[in-house]
């Protein structure tokens, strides 16, 4: 082995004969400066934040609070605290939150 490091996509460009023809070659933009002072996961939380995505949980929670907001029978509470299960497994732990009651709702709904 004549390299110190392993390039697996440099030999895959190499074999498919791609590897000086890929976009962005030769322009010599270098890294931006915030890229060199994050580590690689909050870099990737940036590149997800701005390309739009949210996390499961956080559209889940999202989409709980909207229904807290709007909640005026027992039936619906039975749908939410399922809906407040799922988050809590998918959740961080100092994000999980309390199953709600009807006639708690008001409190609910400063929570949520």
């Amino acid at each position: 082995m004549e390299r110190k490091y392993n390039d697996l996509i440099g030999d895959i460009l190499e074999r498919t004969g791609e590897k000086d023809n890929y976009q962005g070659k030769g322009k010599g933009q270098p890294l931006p400066k915030e890229y060199l002072e994050m580590d690689l996961f909050q870099n990737f939380q940036k590149v997800a934040k701005d390309a739009g995505y949210l996390p499961e949980w956080l559209r889940l929670q999202k989409e709980i609070s909207q229904l807290v907001h709007s909640c005026e029978t027992e039936k619906e509470v039975e749908v939410i605290n399922k809906k407040i299960k799922k988050h809590n497994r998918i959740c961080p732990p100092p994000m999980q939150k309390n199953l709600i009651s009807l006639k708690e709702i008001e409190k609910a709904k400063k929570i949520w």
